[in-house]
């Protein structure tokens, strides 16, 4: 007898959504949006669920699309503020001079960014990396080295800019 879509769905989801919340978790500091994100990264995959192969892979890659949204928000907020206290009190900035690591990996192209956040922030071993993407582990440990060279050309310049 076939499982029922149902079941399959709620084994994979009590089985992923812990570690899942615990991953947005770290990379939006916030326990209600890591729940937000995670929740609506399933609940595209559940809309989906007869088209997708590897429901793993689509979920964190979905959360890992909506953290870099999350992201781009708080930055978006966070220049509306600076420009609003410029306006009114033209001051330095020192947190400019600080290069945020989480926005220089949100800068970063899809293909570089999903590894990077899966391998470092998700602690996954390359090659669940390699079956999330569905990418070679030859591809997925390239895509990394281009990833960390380039976020170190972004650090060195923006340290550069700081002194």
């Amino acid at each position: 007898m076939k499982r029922s879509r149902d079941e399959a769905a709620s084994e994979l989801f009590a089985a992923l959504y812990p570690r899942l919340a615990g991953w947005c978790r770290r990379l939006v500091d916030d326990d209600e949006t890591a729940h937000e994100i995670a929740s609506e990264a399933f609940t595209r995959l559940w809309a989906r669920w007869s088209k997708v192969d590897e429901p793993r892979g689509f979920v964190y890659v979905t959360a890992a699309n909506l953290v870099r949204d999350h992201w781009r928000k708080l930055e978006r907020e966070r220049r509306a503020v600076r420009r609003a206290t410029t306006e009114a009190a033209v001051a330095p900035h020192p947190e400019q001079a600080d290069p945020s690591v989480r926005l220089l990996v949100q800068s970063l192209p899809e293909q570089l960014r999903i590894p990077i956040l899966l391998h470092y922030y998700a602690d996954m071993p390359i090659r669940e990396v390699s079956v999330l993407t569905g990418r070679k582990e030859g591809t997925v440990k390239a895509d990394l080295h281009a990833a960390r060279e380039l976020l170190r050309v972004h650090l060195r310049r923006s340290l550069d800019h700081s002194h």
